[in-house]
């Protein structure tokens, strides 16, 4: 009898064991929530907070016409998408314009395709009013966007990739720029993706 407790005891204690150790999180969540937005892709297509829902997506603010940033921030989007391709991650890619006068869907298209990036999990988002665009990435993204000073013609933003849920909910911020964490954001979307199946 006591050896069928201590058999049944072992099981009971190994099959907890297991469950909590594949019940993985994401440590220091923000839980920032995306505030309803829409705007068109680089096909003309209309994309909203809505469309995205059910999806995890990583988001970033870049513009074509940039000189600094952008080129090596999509760059390394660019590398980021091909990582989560070979780890079998479905992740969207969502750029948002912060030049939206300028960038055309023609240009943002060009512009993603030249450094690499596969435009069929990649909208670049633009066709809305700069105030409209500099709301959604201070008021969800809690990140400044400004216009050019004078004698200029860079826009001010930051080089955060974000990481949001299948609700619209902003998990995690990581560095777009320099010294992308590529395996964290892996494997945090993959976190994320495993815990909606």
């Amino acid at each position: 009898m006591k050896r069928k407790l201590t058999i049944s005891l072992f099981f009971i204690l190994t099959a907890l064991f297991i469950t909590a150790c594949g019940d993985k999180t994401i440590p220091d969540r923000l839980d920032w929530k995306v505030q309803d937005f829409e705007a068109t892709d680089q096909n003309g297509e209309t994309v909203s907070l809505e469309d995205l829902k059910g999806k995890v997506w990583i988001a970033d603010f870049v513009f074509t016409s940039c000189t600094t940033v952008c080129p090596p921030m999509t760059a390394n989007m660019a590398r980021l998408q091909k990582k989560l391709k070979e780890e079998d991650v479905p992740v969207q890619i969502v750029s948002f314009s912060v030049d939206p006068e300028r960038d055309t869907p023609e240009i943002r298209s060009e512009y993603v395709t030249a450094r690499g990036g596969d435009l069929s999990t990649w909208f670049f988002l633009g066709d809305y009013s700069f105030d409209y665009v500099k709301n959604l990435s201070e008021g969800s993204f809690k990140s400044a966007v400004a216009e050019p000073t004078a004698g200029t013609d860079q826009f001010t933003h930051g080089t955060r990739f974000y990481l949001i849920d299948q609700e619209g909910t902003i998990v995690k911020y990581y560095s777009g720029y320099k010294e992308v964490p590529y395996e964290e954001i892996v494997e945090h979307a993959k976190i994320l993706t495993e815990n909606q199946e």
